[in-house]
C-alpha cells in the first residue's frame, strides 16, 4: 500500500507519516517498505489519471508491504491507527485465504479432470470458465 492511502486511512498527513516512518527506519527493511521508482511512479500516474505533479509531492512515495503496515502501528500509536492497523491485516489474511482456496480448487480440477475422460471436460471447461475473473466491458469513449 502508498504512504498517500495509508496516511489517509489512519487520519494522519502523509508529510507526518513518512516523518515518523524515516524517524523508525531501523523497523523499516527493504521487505516491509520501499520507495517506488520514477517510472512506477510514471505507470501509476497513467493509470490513475493523477495529475503529473503527483498533487505537488517532492518525494516518490513510499510502499508498504503487509509487514510494513504492521509495523506501523509500532510507531503510529493512535486508537485509529490501531484499529484500521486491524482491519488492514484481516484483508491481507482474507486475500491470503481466497489466493490459496483458488489454487487448491484449481488443482483439485486438474486431477479430476485426469481421472475421468473427454465426455466431461465441456463440464470441466465450464467450471474453469466460472472461476476466471469476471472481463468488464470498456465503455466507449466518443460520439458513437
Amino acid at each position: 500500500m502508498l504512504d498517500a492511502d495509508l496516511a489517509e486511512l489512519y487520519g494522519v498527513p502523509t508529510g507526518r507519516l513518512n516523518e515518523q516512518v524515516r524517524r523508525n527506519i531501523e523497523r523499516f527493511p527493504p521487505d516491509f517498505m520501499f520507495q517506488i521508482t520514477r517510472k512506477e511512479s510514471e505507470i501509476l500516474k497513467s493509470q490513475f489519471a493523477i495529475s503529473s505533479s503527483w498533487g505537488g509531492r517532492r518525494k516518490l512515495p513510499l510502499a508498504f508491504t503487509e509487514h510494513g503496515v504492521a509495523m506501523l502501528s509500532s510507531i503510529l500509536r493512535s486508537e485509529r491507527a490501531v484499529q484500521v492497523n486491524i482491519a488492514i491485516m484481516r484483508a491481507f489474511v482474507k486475500l491470503r485465504e481466497l489466493l490459496s482456496t483458488h489454487r487448491d480448487m484449481a488443482r483439485r480440477l486438474d486431477e479430476m479432470e485426469k481421472k475421468y475422460d473427454a465426455k466431461f471436460r465441456v463440464v470441466f471447461d465450464a467450471i474453469r470458465e466460472l472461476m476466471a475473473p469476471p472481463i468488464k466491458p470498456r465503455r466507449r469513449i466518443g460520439f458513437g
